[in-house]
């Protein structure tokens, strides 16, 4: 009430040990259905996370995006800052496999064919790995722990295995060792692109 610029909502977050950028969508959300008499949407809601000018009260509009800029783990700046490591990951994969002549086709070009869900990368050659069958790599632009992997193994890899056959996850930043469990199975992981592929009838795929 006294000041309108001091961070009320990022300290109560502090306070009770919670995402700054959550606390800023519960107290949006009660704001507007309050507001509004009925409950926003999630788009509207996710839009004015995105732009806090959009919501309709300048007060709670800086609390918010205080918030937002505050939170190291969650929201869309976070959001955005994944998306890029992401992207800028399957750039550096993109370009390893134009470095050793493996073709392939991204996940466009999928989707252009009309596939729905689809890895990163499908070899149209299959490459050998350890005794093992490549048809698809996926990147993942983080730590493979074990709560994240199980969702992306319910989520992606699987519907990849039964639609592509065996893949191979690339793990960027490291991951649990016991997790890469299911290569008899059709599913491998690594923390870098592997120097041992070995293409059809021609060795070793070379740099």
């Amino acid at each position: 009430m006294k000041d309108g610029t001091a961070p009320v909502l990022l300290e109560l977050a502090n306070e009770v040990d919670y995402a700054p950028s959550l606390m800023a969508r519960i107290i949006l959300e009660r704001f507007l259905q309050e507001r509004e008499e009925s409950p926003p949407s999630k788009s509207v809601i996710n839009s004015m996370l995105r732009d806090p000018s959009q919501i309709p009260d300048g007060v709670l509009a800086n609390q918010v995006y205080q918030c937002i800029v505050n939170d190291c783990c969650y929201g869309p700046l976070v959001g955005c800052i994944k998306h890029a490591i992401g992207h800028e990951h399957e750039v550096l994969l993109r370009d390893l496999l134009l470095e050793r002549n493996l073709s392939f086709l991204d996940e466009d070009q999928l989707r252009a064919k009309g596939y729905d869900k689809t890895p990163d990368f499908i070899l149209e050659v299959p490459v050998a790995l350890e005794g093992h069958i490549i048809h698809w790599i996926e990147s993942k632009a983080s730590f493979g722990d074990e709560c994240s992997h199980q969702a992306y193994l319910h989520d992606q890899f699987w519907s990849y295995w039964n639609r592509f056959g065996p893949g191979l996850v690339i793990y960027w930043y490291g991951f649990i060792e016991e997790l890469d469990c299911n290569r008899e199975r059709g599913i491998l992981l690594k923390d870098c692109f592997p120097t041992d592929l070995v293409t059809l009838g021609q060795g070793i795929a070379q740099p």
